[in-house]
């Protein structure tokens, strides 16, 4: 292969692009974003949640008062149900 004929290729491709882009910048066009007011609701909704609490403080304070009192009383059949559900989660990933 010689270098003279791939040297003349590459001159030819390089000023063509060259044109491209000379004619793409001088037209003034740019490119532009517009989000949709489904997107924004979103976005606002996301940021209340990420701004609020995971630990909802109203349930605590009533869960210590009732532990505190002792009138706080766990259904068995409640506990047995969730420990359940937690064995047969665990054994998913063994």
């Amino acid at each position: 292969m010689r270098v003279e004929a791939y040297n003349q290729v590459a001159q030819i491709y390089k000023t063509a692009n060259a044109s491209k882009i000379k004619g793409a910048q001088a037209s003034g066009k740019r490119d532009e974003v517009q989000i949709s007011q489904a997107g924004r609701d979103y976005q606002v909704a996301k940021q209340a949640v990420a701004e609020s609490s995971d630990i909802r403080e109203d349930k605590v304070a009533q869960l210590k008062a009732e532990i505190a009192s002792g009138s706080y009383k766990v259904e068995t059949g409640d506990f047995a149900a969730k420990l359940i559900e937690k064995y047969n989660a665990y054994n998913v990933y063994l």
